[in-house]
């Protein structure tokens, strides 16, 4: 998963990092925020997905109409292969694919806490899930970075500043929790409230 040292991109993140200057690290940081945040995930809830291929460290879906059963993963693809593979969109969508019933399931972790499993997400990333002072919103962001992060943190991966309070948050999730909370985050932001009201 994320930090995981076995993947060839976390070393390579790691080696540019451990060269930035703590200047460099805030113009960076400074930048990124200031960003606007558009949405790009899609989720969709089904019992099979397209067969896909792995390029570049993404899932693309295969020409044609194969299918294949979906079992306990998310699989995000792009919107369009060829904005997002041949032409470097990075304004072009993902569609991320979830098993039926994860949706509601997320939303119980993270809304309610699965009876006493975890905290309630709002507490600390606002009652929207797009971010409260400094701690980051999840609302809209990619299921696998989201499930990417609850791993690491879990696994003990990650080292950040408050990456602490979090341990306690995840410790007792199951990989299925994980994924369920997840597909729920991703559906949330702008994105899922404008079709909510038909925009």
């Amino acid at each position: 998963m994320g930090a995981d040292t076995r993947k060839a991109n976390t070393n390579i993140m790691i080696q540019i990092a451990k060269a930035m200057t703590d200047d460099e690290m805030k113009s960076s940081a400074q930048y990124f925020a200031s960003i606007k945040w558009t949405p790009w995930i899609k989720v969709v809830e089904t019992n099979t997905v397209p067969k896909t291929r792995i390029a570049g460290g993404l899932f693309l879906k295969l020409e044609g109409n194969e299918t294949e059963p979906i079992g306990q993963r998310i699989i995000e693809v792009p919107e369009n292969t060829e904005e997002t593979e041949v032409l470097r969109n990075p304004r072009s969508g993902f569609i991320a694919y979830a098993p039926v019933g994860s949706v509601k399931k997320g939303e119980a972790l993270v809304a309610a806490g699965g009876n006493g499993k975890t905290t309630q997400c709002a507490v600390c990333h606002g009652p929207d899930l797009l971010g409260l002072g400094p701690v980051p919103g999840i609302a809209g962001r990619s299921p696998s970075y989201i499930a990417r992060q609850l791993y690491d943190m879990q696994q003990g991966a990650r080292h950040g500043l408050w990456t602490d309070l979090m341990k306690p948050v995840v410790a007792k999730l199951t990989p299925e929790d994980m994924l369920n909370i997840a597909a729920y985050t991703a559906s949330r932001g702008p994105r899922a409230d404008a079709r909510q009201s038909g925009q």
